[in-house]
């Protein structure tokens, strides 16, 4: 099970494939959110997200007491305000994907409505993203699986039923190409409402790519949800968390983005395959196992008891389950306190 996104495989046969995530945190400055690239580049990323809407594609410019935000990071604010704030703005797409592909990142975005879809096609978008607060939405859902690329969905929020509902819909449209991304919908969400084994079901049930969207704080549940199947890991990023911003306060810093990309390579790597064998830096070492080794002199023909053999490191004699078999057997020859016992030396 696996897909290309621009080229790169991903599946469980290969390293996890980080985006990072921009949202907001340009702070509404074009030389910051192309700054932002650079260092989704530089530390190691496979790809870039941002996100493509405007105000009036996400609500409605009202006052009423139910378009208004009550709590979290944005309290205060309403609908309206809060996208005017953080969106993208579309002019400043062009050069964003320009910028990404210069310098050998991909690129691609969350739309939020079907002229956000239209607009990153004619962009060239190798691949589409579901945020979590759109994956009901199945008229969206169903026009981006119809443009026939990888398809990336954040369940945050989403029950079992339209989790199957989204997923019946896109794979309906011929689409194949679908990777589900296990979230809390959260800002920041707690490590201990995650429940990665969330993701075990959801590629049983669903027969999916899965992975992770984190909005936790720091990377550990990042790295332990590649141990449990996630191929994908999104991750919002920023260039300082002081540099307030509606996203910066559970977003990493560029030297922990960094780390998240090497750890979840290192936790992958270490996966591997199911083995038994020795292993490659362990050939060295096993000559300090334990073996069988005369602990004093001994004559031809003398009998061989628990006060002359010692079960002892280095391993170079025989393997300790031969101590009883051997007790009471008598030597060929004279021995030396510290010579391994070995069968040719028995009679």
């Amino acid at each position: 099970m696996e897909y290309e996104i621009a080229g790169r495989k991903i599946g469980a046969e290969y390293p996890p494939y980080i985006i990072a995530e921009v949202s907001a945190n340009h702070n509404g400055d074009i030389d910051k959110a192309l700054n932002l690239i650079e260092i989704a580049k530089k530390s190691g990323a496979d790809a870039v997200k941002i996100q493509t809407y405007t105000a009036d594609t996400m609500t409605l410019d009202v006052d009423k007491d139910n378009f208004k935000i009550k709590g979290g990071l944005w309290d205060g604010y309403t609908l309206y305000k809060l996208y005017q704030e953080a969106h993208t703005p579309w002019d400043w797409h062009y050069k964003l994907f320009e910028k990404a592909r210069d310098i050998g990142i991909t690129i691609f975005s969350s739309p939020f409505d079907e002229s956000a879809v239209d607009f990153l096609e004619e962009l060239n978008t190798p691949a589409y993203k579901v945020a979590s607060f759109e994956a009901t939405d199945i008229p969206l859902i169903s026009y981006m699986a119809k443009k026939n690329k990888p398809l990336i969905m954040s369940t945050g929020m989403a029950n079992f039923e339209e989790i199957s509902e989204s997923v019946e819909v896109i794979k309906n449209s011929g689409n194949k190409s679908i990777a589900l991304l296990h979230c809390v919908s959260a800002y920041p969400a707690l490590a201990s409402n995650y429940n990665l084994k969330t993701l075990i079901d959801l590629k049983s049930k669903f027969g999916v790519l899965t992975g992770l969207s984190d909005h936790t704080l720091g990377i550990a549940t990042s790295v332990a949800s590649v141990a449990l199947g996630a191929c994908i890991i999104e991750k919002h990023f920023t260039h300082d968390r002081n540099d307030k911003g509606p996203d910066s306060e559970f977003s990493l810093e560029p030297d922990e983005l960094k780390l998240l990309c090497s750890e979840t390579k290192t936790a992958w790597e270490a996966i591997g395959e199911v083995n038994y064998k020795r292993k490659g830096q362990e050939e060295s070492n096993a000559v300090f196992r334990r073996s069988i080794y005369f602990s004093q002199d001994l004559k031809a023909g003398s009998t061989i008891t628990k006060e002359n053999i010692k079960r002892i490191r280095p391993g170079f004699g025989l393997e300790p389950k031969h101590y009883e078999k051997i007790l009471g057997m008598k030597v060929k020859s004279d021995i030396e306190k510290g010579d391994p016992v070995r069968w040719e030396d028995l009679e």
